[in-house]
């Protein structure tokens, strides 16, 4: 009699394990689906910006140098002013973060423990989701009549237009997380609310500003448009840059990869780099309290 609750319990946990297996045969079949047109296309990218032109234009196409050549990059350096445009968007880029830092936390916090809160998630959720075209006439305009069209202050101001609105969505899901009755003690014991917010809330929503101001670094690197009609020439940033190196009378393929592989580095080397903190950081926003 004893034995027969035994082969029970096995049996249940070889049907465990199969579901087990077979759900992470699944997950990885998924994220390979997912994820391998990115990984070919970085790859072809790679494979043009170290082969000669010749054998770029070759068919059938040849996808390993050989010799593998660093001449598209160095042809990138020496005909345009790539640390010049490098050193716009690291200005751009990073204003734009430190600047939505400092008002989207805030906000957050704001949204997250005001009793109107949601219709001003709802707010800033169409804000995120409405196209960059739809405010660039209006800033265009008016930064026009203010004469800064072509400035690196124009840039940051319209960036803010990126970071600000996920950087209040992501912390509006940690604050909300965080204990009202830790705040409500610290100010019974008379801390004023921006102390509460400061010393208590802060601190355990960490993780939501270092995760909304790496997706707000990311956006902001990747962003072209507002580059190309608001900024000058030697006020372009790397992702306006590479487009003007296309031309009518010849595409150099090569160039145009080792171009677009620089734009793409920083935000490969941000994301690699805080990969823990960005998968922590946005598996810690999605709980909610009962």
């Amino acid at each position: 009699m004893a034995s027969r609750p035994s082969a029970v319990q096995s049996m249940y946990g070889a049907r465990v394990g199969k579901r087990s297996r077979g759900g992470r045969i699944a997950l990885w079949v998924s994220v390979i689906f997912l994820v391998s047109p990115a990984v070919l296309v970085f790859l072809w990218m790679l494979s043009l910006s170290l082969k000669t032109e010749i054998d770029n234009i070759a068919y059938p196409p040849v996808f390993i140098p050989n010799p593998p050549t660093l001449a598209s990059y160095v042809e990138v350096f020496q005909k345009n002013r790539i640390l010049l445009y490098f050193w716009n968007s690291v200005l751009v880029t990073g204003g734009a973060v430190l600047i939505g830092l400092m008002v989207g936390v805030p906000a957050g916090y704001g949204i997250a423990r005001s009793k109107s809160g949601k219709a001003a998630a709802v707010l800033i959720l169409v804000a995120r989701m409405t196209p960059a075209l739809s405010y660039l006439i209006p800033l265009f305009l008016l930064f026009q009549l203010l004469g800064m069209v072509g400035t690196i202050g124009a840039l940051v101001v319209t960036h803010l237009v990126i970071t600000v609105p996920i950087i209040v969505w992501v912390m509006i899901g940690y604050f909300e997380n965080v204990p009202v009755e830790l705040e409500e003690a610290a100010r019974i014991d008379g801390a004023s609310v921006w102390r509460s917010f400061w010393h208590i809330a802060l601190p355990l929503a960490r993780p939501g500003v270092v995760v909304g101001g790496i997706l707000a670094f990311i956006f902001s690197w990747n962003n072209f448009i507002f580059s190309v009609v608001l900024a000058g020439k030697n006020t372009r940033t790397l992702p306006s840059a590479v487009y003007n190196m296309l031309t009518f009378e010849q595409l150099a393929w090569g160039p145009l990869a080792a171009a677009a592989l620089l734009v793409t580095l920083p935000v490969l080397l941000v994301t690699v780099i805080a990969q823990r903190e960005i998968v922590a950081g946005l598996s810690a926003g999605g709980l909610k309290d009962g």
